[in-house]
C-alpha cells in the first residue's frame, strides 16, 4: 500500500465520472463493512437481484457478502479489498454497491491499490460507515463517487420514488431530486420486502431564517462519524482537493449517525480551524439518526455556534443520510440546492 497520497495530486487532474450503468450491466456487491446474515436481510437481497433482472440488470455478490465474523464484519480488511480490487479489474462489472455499513470499513483501507482506482475508475455508491469509500475516492484520486442508499433497497416490493431516482443516476439519468413528503424516523421489522415507513413529514429548514436558500458548488461531505477518523489518515487529501477545486467553490453536506450535540459541535469548530472551510459556499446537513445531548445543546445551536460567524447559508434536516428515503448524491460534481417553505431539491452537473 501506498501511504503517500502525492500519487494522486498531479498538476491540472480534472474530475474523473466513470461509466454509468447500461442495459444489460452487473453491479457488482461486495461488504467492505458488514456482512449480510440475517435470514430476512438475505432474502431482501435475492429480491433486489429479481427486481433489478426485469429491469434488465444483473447483480454479482462477492463470496464474503453473506458471511461474517463474530464482531459483524464480513471477512477480514485484506479479503475485503480484494474483493473490492476484484470487482474494480472485472470488465463485466459496470458498478459498485455497497451490502451496508457498519463499523470496520477503515481495516480494508491499507490493502487498496488507490493508483489502480483511479487508472481504473467504477463508480462506488453507499453512505454510512462507506464514507471511507465515498470521501476518499474523490477527495485522493478525483474519481467521482454516489453517496446514497447500499443494495438493500432494491429488494423492496414496490420501489418508491427516492429507489427509482437512485437507479436512474446509476444509469446515468441526471434529474433533479426534490424532497420528499415524508420519512422513516423509527426502526421498522421489514420481513416482506416493505418499503419506507412514513413516519413524519419531511421539513427542510433554514438555519437562520431565511424564505429561500440557494447554494451551488463542489459537492463533498458524508457521515461525520466517519469523517472523524479518515481527518489525519494517510488518505486523508482534504485540503488538496479543497484548494484544487476552489473556483468551484464546495457545498458540504453532512449527516451524522450517532454524534452527540456536544461531538457534532466540536468537530465542526476543528474542521473550521483547519482549513476546511475556506471556500465553502454554504452548508446542508441531513436528518441526525441517534441523537442527544448531556448539556441540552439542541442540533440547530451546535451547528449555528459552530458556524454563523462564516456567514454562509445552512439548510439542516435535509434528505440525506440515515432516515430515509434519501437523495443520491454524486461527491465531486457540481450541485445547487434549494430549500424554500420546506421543502428542498438538488441539481446536478458532471463538470470536471
Amino acid at each position: 500500500m501506498k501511504t503517500d497520497n502525492s500519487f494522486c495530486i498531479r498538476g491540472g487532474s480534472i474530475m474523473i465520472y466513470p461509466k454509468f450503468l447500461q442495459a444489460g450491466g452487473t453491479i457488482g456487491v461486495f461488504a467492505p463493512s458488514c456482512g449480510i446474515t440475517d435470514e430476512e436481510k438475505i432474502k431482501r437481497f435475492k429480491n433486489g437481484q429479481k427486481n433489478l433482472e426485469k429491469r434488465g440488470v444483473n447483480t454479482v455478490f462477492t463470496d464474503h457478502v453473506f458471511t461474517s465474523d463474530d464482531r459483524g464484519a464480513s471477512s477480514t480488511g485484506k479479503i475485503r479489498a480484494d474483493e473490492f480490487m476484484k470487482l474494480l479489474k472485472d470488465d463485466k462489472v459496470s458498478v459498485i454497491v455497497s451490502a451496508a455499513g457498519g463499523d470496520y470499513l477503515i481495516e480494508m483501507l491499507e490493502y487498496v491499490d488507490f493508483e489502480e482506482v483511479k487508472k481504473k475508475p467504477k463508480w462506488f455508491k453507499g453512505y454510512s460507515d462507506n464514507t471511507f469509500l465515498t470521501y476518499i475516492l474523490p477527495t485522493l484520486c478525483d474519481v467521482a463517487s454516489m453517496y446514497g442508499a447500499n443494495y438493500s433497497d432494491y429488494g423492496m416490493s414496490g420501489w418508491g420514488k427516492s429507489v427509482n431516482n437512485d437507479f436512474d443516476i446509476l444509469k446515468g439519468n441526471i434529474k433533479e431530486q426534490k424532497s420528499y413528503d415524508y420519512f422513516e424516523s423509527k426502526v421498522h421489522d421489514k420481513p416482506n420486502f416493505e418499503g419506507y415507513f412514513n413516519d413524519e413529514k419531511v421539513c427542510w429548514k433554514n438555519a437562520t431564517g431565511e424564505d429561500e436558500i440557494k447554494i451551488s458548488g463542489r459537492l463533498i461531505g458524508g457521515c461525520m462519524d466517519v469523517l472523524n477518523f479518515i481527518i489525519g489518515m494517510p488518505y486523508d487529501n482534504t485540503l488538496n482537493f479543497l484548494e484544487k477545486y476552489k473556483k468551484d467553490g464546495n457545498i458540504w453536506y453532512l449527516e451524522t449517525f450517532s454524534l452527540t450535540a456536544e461531538d457534532l459541535y466540536i468537530n465542526l469548530l476543528r474542521y473550521k480551524q483547519m482549513g476546511f472551510f475556506k471556500y465553502t459556499n454554504g452548508f446542508v446537513f441531513g436528518r441526525p439518526c441517534f441523537f442527544e445531548s448531556f448539556t441540552g445543546l439542541d442540533f440547530k445551536r451546535a451547528i449555528l455556534d459552530a458556524l454563523r460567524d462564516l456567514g454562509k447559508p445552512i439548510i439542516y434536516d435535509a434528505d440525506i443520510g440515515h432516515k430515509g428515503p434519501q437523495f443520491t448524491i454524486i461527491n465531486g460534481a457540481i450541485g445547487e440546492f434549494s430549500s424554500k417553505n420546506g421543502k428542498g431539491s438538488l441539481k446536478l452537473k458532471l463538470e470536471p
